[in-house]
């Protein structure tokens, strides 16, 4: 990344990390660049009987976005999810307030923007983040990620202009496999973070 940055390919560059796990690695590749570091908050939707199992993801206002293969295996139609997004709706709205304390998106139009998760599974959460900032008009849009599946990656190509990963195996059941140490982020450490590496107002 540092070579590519330097050499005039991404200009006006800003480090948009997936909140929680992204934001760590996010920081690590705005403070290497010497760049800002943002959040776009992206909120998983889950199953009826379970909200740790997503099978689709909402970035702003954004309509979901769903793992169409994840719900015929679990014999689910969209129509059923309508309580499940509701309530993920909700959620992002309340981690926006937290990691934002007010403050704006950020304006992308014309940057660089380089979007950091820490690892990439069936990559719902990042194709909803892409779909969403596409909107804002980017120079250029960068996914970047330690690991991520192959077939993935080969997706998520065509929704960004580059897929950047250390990794690419041919599969990825758990992103905490890749990790010696996978400790869950804390919104402080989030917050943290942006307080670091966000300009002042």
């Amino acid at each position: 990344m540092l070579e590519w940055a330097s050499s005039g390919d991404l200009a006006n560059v800003t480090v948009l990390a997936l909140p929680r796990g992204g934001v760590p690695v996010g920081a690590e590749i705005a403070r290497a660049m010497q760049v800002p570091l943002d959040v776009v908050v992206v909120r998983r939707v889950g199953v009826p009987w379970s909200s740790e199992v997503g099978v689709g993801a909402i970035a702003g206002d954004d309509p979901p976005v769903f793992d169409r293969t994840g719900l015929r295996a679990m014999n689910l139609t969209v129509d059923r999810l309508g309580p499940e997004v509701a309530r993920a709706r909700v959620e992002l709205r309340h981690r926006e307030r937290v990691y934002r304390g007010g403050r704006p998106a950020p304006d992308i139009a014309g940057h660089s923007v380089v979007v950091v998760d820490d690892g990439l599974a069936t990559g719902i959460t990042a194709l909803a983040a892409l779909r969403h900032l596409r909107r804002g008009g980017p120079l250029r849009l960068t996914l970047a990620v330690p690991v991520c599946g192959r077939e993935t990656a080969a997706a998520l190509r065509e929704e960004a202009d580059d897929v950047v990963s250390l990794y690419l195996p041919e599969r990825v059941r758990s992103v905490g496999d890749w990790y010696d140490d996978y400790h869950p982020v804390s919104d402080q450490e989030v917050l943290d973070a942006l307080r670091e590496l966000h300009p002042a107002p």
